[in-house]
C-alpha cells in the first residue's frame, strides 16, 4: 500500500502518562532509633522499586509507538513482538488507549489504513440490500437479481471468469442509480474509486473514425486498472451505441480464464452494460401482464427474459446483440428494468425532497407526479421518463 515516509510523531508524547503504583509509604511513627532501622531495612527495596518504574517509564514512549504502528501499518508488525516479554511494571491505561485510539483515527483520516486487505473495496453487501430494497423503486427484479449475482460472485474463493450483467430499459427507471450503489458500496470512494471506471460511449468515444485508437486506449485502461486492484468495475452506459468493434475488444476480458493455482490473489472484475435496448418490449410484456390482472410484483423473469434476449439480437439498431458479447453467451445476465408508475414517482419526489431535507406535501407529491409524462396514450399507466427529472420539478414547490 503506497504511504508516505514515517516519521515519529510529536503527538505520542502527549500520550504519556503517570504510571500507577507509589513507593512504599512508612509506617506509623515510633521512637526514633526503631524509624532509622525500619527505614534501613525498606531503603534498598524501595531503590529497586524506583529503578523499575524507571525503566518502564522510558520503555513507555517505545511501546505507544510499537502499538500505533502495529495499528497503522499491520504488514510491518514484527510478530513476535507480543510474545516478548513486556517491560517490568508496564501497562496501558485506560486514558492512554483512548488517546492511541485518537491518534491511530486521526491518522488514518489522512492516509490508506485498515486492519487488513485492500482499503479501497468495502464490499458492504447489507448496505447494497439496503440501497436497492429502500432507494430503488418499483424494481423488484433488479433488486433481487443484482444483489444475489453481486454477491456470489465476489464470495467465489478463485472466480474463473468476471462477471458481466446488462442492464436494459426505458431511461429514468434506475440503471445508472444501481450502477451508482454498486460503486457506493463495493468501494470506499464510490465511482470515484481508482478501481472503478466509467465510460459512456458518445463521450469517450465519439468517433467511429478513431475505432482502433479507442481499442487501444480502452484496452490498456482496464489492463491498468486491473493491475491497480484486484477487484474492479468497469460501467459502460450507452451500451447501445458503443462501436462492434470496441465490444470485439472487450471480448477477451470476458472469457472464461484458467483458475491461477499459485497461491496469487484471485482477480474479481465486474462489466456492467446500461442500455435502453429493449426497453419497448419490457413495457409491453409487463403492460399485457398488468391488463391481464397479474400484480406487479407477481412478474418474474421468465416472462420477460426470452422476449428480452431475443428483441436485443434481432435489434439492427445497434450492434450490442450481434457482438461476440451475446452471441457467445458472454453476457451472465439480462437484467430488466420494469417501467415505473406514478406510486414510483411519487416515491423518487419523496425522497428528493428529503435529500435535500425539505418538508413536503402528499399534495405536492402528486403534483409532481402529475408533471410527468404517462404512456401509452389510452391507459396513462408509464411514465415516459421514468423518475429522471423529478429532482428538477420539486423546484416548483419550494418556498
Amino acid at each position: 500500500m503506497p504511504r508516505g515516509p514515517r516519521r515519529p510523531l510529536w503527538l505520542l508524547p502527549l500520550l504519556l502518562l503517570p504510571l500507577a503504583g507509589a513507593l512504599g509509604r512508612r509506617g506509623p511513627a515510633g521512637p526514633s532509633e526503631e524509624a532509622e532501622e525500619a527505614g534501613s531495612r525498606r531503603a534498598w527495596p524501595a531503590f529497586q522499586g524506583l529503578q523499575e518504574r524507571l525503566r518502564a517509564a522510558g520503555a513507555l514512549p517505545r511501546r505507544y509507538w510499537t502499538l500505533f504502528s502495529c495499528r497503522v501499518w499491520p504488514e510491518t508488525c514484527d510478530q513476535d513482538e507480543e510474545a516478548s516479554p513486556r517491560p517490568l511494571g508496564w501497562s496501558l491505561p485506560l486514558l492512554g488507549q483512548q488517546y492511541l485510539d485518537i491518534l491511530t483515527t486521526w491518522y488514518c483520516s489522512l492516509q490508506d489504513c485498515c486492519d487488513g486487505g485492500d482499503c479501497r473495496i468495502s464490499n458492504d453487501f447489507k448496505g447494497l440490500e439496503s440501497d436497492l430494497s429502500v432507494r430503488l423503486h418499483g424494481q423488484h427484479l433488479a433488486q433481487e437479481l443484482v444483489l444475489t449475482t453481486v454477491r456470489g460472485y465476489l464470495e467465489l474463493p478463485r472466480p474463473d471468469k468476471a462477471l458481466a450483467l446488462s442492464f436494459h430499459g426505458w431511461s429514468g427507471t434506475g440503471k445508472n442509480f444501481v450502477a451508482r450503489m454498486l460503486a457506493e458500496n463495493l468501494y470506499r470512494d464510490g465511482q470515484r474509486s481508482a478501481c472503478v471506471q466509467v465510460f459512456i460511449a458518445m463521450l469517450h468515444f465519439p468517433h467511429p473514425q478513431s475505432v482502433h485508437l479507442y481499442q487501444e486506449w480502452l484496452t490498456d485502461q482496464v489492463r491498468k486498472t486491473q493491475a491497480r486492484c484486484h477487484q474492479t468495475l468497469f460501467i459502460f452506459d450507452e451500451a447501445e451505441k458503443l462501436h462492434p468493434g470496441l465490444l470485439e475488444a472487450l471480448g477477451p476480458h470476458l472469457e472464461r480464464q484458467a483458475p491461477d493455482t499459485r497461491g496469487a490473489e484471485s482477480r474479481r472484475t465486474i462489466f456492467l452494460f446500461l442500455s435502453n435496448l429493449g426497453g419497448n418490449v419490457i413495457n409491453e410484456v409487463v403492460l399485457n401482464l398488468l391488463k391481464a390482472g397479474r400484480a406487479r410484483e407477481e412478474i418474474r423473469m421468465e416472462h420477460l427474459a426470452p422476449r428480452l434476449q431475443a428483441e436485443i439480437v434481432a435489434s439492427t439498431d445497434s450492434g450490442f446483440g450481434h457482438s461476440r458479447l451475446v452471441q457467445e453467451n458472454l453476457i451472465d445476465f439480462f437484467v430488466p428494468f420494469l417501467p415505473l408508475e406514478k406510486q414510483h414517482v411519487r416515491l423518487c419526489a419523496r425522497d428528493a425532497f428529503l435529500s435535500q431535507e425539505l418538508l413536503y406535501t402528499e399534495e405536492a407529491l402528486d403534483e409532481v407526479a402529475k408533471m410527468m409524462v404517462y404512456v401509452p396514450k389510452e391507459e396513462q399507466i408509464f411514465s415516459s421518463q421514468g423518475c429522471k427529472s423529478v429532482a428538477q420539478r420539486i423546484n416548483y414547490f419550494l418556498p
